[in-house]
């Protein structure tokens, strides 16, 4: 590894120069075209056979972008879609990104680099940017606008925009990453690399959805009924609802998760396996209502109401039940559907009972700003639960396929260890690093 890579990790502080003579490739987590069918017919879409690490060549720099040092990453499910080349091969992503022309065509490659979250130093700025500097410590919100758009200066998300590492080229899961310096937050200085990086995504994608302008905007003593509460979006959103004053209602599947989002603040925990709710469900109305009956039999329990918002990702094996227990008047928000895209639910609880259903995606630039504030402040904590070295990144992505893990997995790149990156060990001391380590990672015995 050349010093480039490795002094970043080891010492490099935001004032500290950086040797910005780069290497011809890299090491990168990444898929290739010829692989693409490579699962047509396979039950069992196993990402350790697609995901390769290897060198790729180093792209060139537009004016705009910023060249950073990957110090760590976290896998998203992204990654895993990516990895199975569902629902759609992301080489079609790339070469309709590369028709645009200029600085795009770079993205249409047979080699895909993968990854929307990362943490890291700035080695190299285009001729355009102007707010960062080499050595300048960062975290990535993984959204690329189109600042011409006229919509995207209302709000960057109802216009072009692209999921970086999804979308685009040149991810997060390598030593080395290009962002657009509009994607740029500054990195918060007690926590380290890996605790950094696991954050952007997930995190700013439940802060628009719970907190911002253009989702539930929750209040004070709002009922939070949150699915996969202990999964990378529910971990912060039972944070933002506990932080705002609401009340967090967790669904998990096992009693680790349970008590995890427990030590966040979560105030109700259910185990799903407890409510009935099976693949199935969704497919017989009168399955739903039980369940629906049921889940809603225990919020009012231990909560004496119906919840004011759900937050769903599950979606099709969970979506009618929320839009069954959810209030009068209430909100379901939603920014994914992991168990399937094709929804059912009894229209008569929307429509009759007043009901709203919010889409929403990922977090403008300013919303990811507002987010980023609360780490730095220690007001939100990371929700790293495992961690690995580069090398292994493809049975990271298989922990989050089979969805063993809870909280988010992260990915060392060029950080040589655990525990780098802390410039502000006085508030890391204050706030305390149980709390700041909520999913108890060990790092016992780590090489990396």
């Amino acid at each position: 590894m050349s010093s480039l890579a490795t002094a970043p990790a080891a010492a490099v502080t935001p004032a500290d120069p950086v040797d910005t003579t780069l290497p011809a490739d890299y090491v990168a987590a990444h898929l290739r075209v010829e692989d693409v069918d490579m699962f047509r017919g396979v039950g069992d879409k196993d990402v350790r056979k697609s995901l390769r690490v290897g060198r790729v060549p180093m792209p060139e720099l537009a004016p705009d972008e910023v060249l950073i040092g990957v110090q760590a990453a976290a896998v998203n499910y992204n990654t895993v879609w990516s990895s199975m080349f569902e629902p759609l091969p992301t080489f079609k992503f790339l070469a309709q990104y590369g028709k645009q022309g200029g600085w795009a065509a770079r993205h249409d490659r047979p080699y895909h680099v993968v990854g929307s979250d990362a943490a890291g130093v700035v080695v190299r700025t285009g001729s355009n940017v102007r707010r960062w500097k080499a050595g300048d410590h960062v975290v990535v919100n993984p959204i690329q606008i189109d600042p011409e758009e006229p919509e995207a200066q209302a709000d960057a998300m109802l216009g072009d925009h692209r999921a970086w590492g999804f979308e685009t080229n040149f991810g997060s899961l390598a030593e080395y990453s290009v962002v657009r310096a509009s994607q740029l937050l500054p990195k918060p200085a007690h926590l380290t690399w890996e605790e950094a990086a696991a954050n952007p995504l997930c995190a700013g994608t439940a802060y628009r959805m719970l907190v911002g302008d253009r989702g539930a905007r929750i209040k004070q003593g709002d009922v939070v009924l949150i699915w996969g509460a202990a999964g990378g979006l529910g971990a912060y959103a039972v944070q933002f609802v506990k932080n705002g004053g609401g009340i967090p209602v967790g669904v998990v599947s096992s009693g680790e998760k349970a008590e995890f989002v427990r030590r966040l603040g979560c105030d109700v925990v259910i185990d799903r396996t407890e409510l009935g709710l099976t693949g199935r469900t969704a497919d017989d109305p009168a399955e739903v209502v039980k369940v629906g009956k049921r889940l809603g039999g225990v919020i009012r329990r231990e909560t004496g109401e119906d919840p004011h918002v759900v937050f769903e990702h599950t979606g099709r094996a969970t979506f009618g039940v929320s839009m069954f227990v959810l209030r009068r008047g209430g909100a379901i928000v939603t920014c994914g559907s992991s168990s399937g895209y094709q929804h059912a639910y009894d229209n008569r609880y929307l429509w009759m009972r007043l009901k709203k259903v919010i889409g929403s995606h990922a977090s403008n630039l300013l919303e990811a700003t507002e987010c980023n504030r609360l780490f730095a402040l220690g007001r939100v904590v990371p929700a790293l639960s495992a961690l690995y070295p580069l090398s292994e990144v493809a049975g990271a992505a298989r922990q989050v396929q089979e969805n063993s893990h809870f909280g988010k997995v992260g990915v060392l790149c060029q950080a040589p260890r655990p525990g780098l990156g802390v410039t502000d060990p006085d508030l890391r001391a204050r706030i305390g690093e149980e709390r700041l380590n909520p999913a108890r990672l060990r790092l016992d015995g780590w090489t990396a």
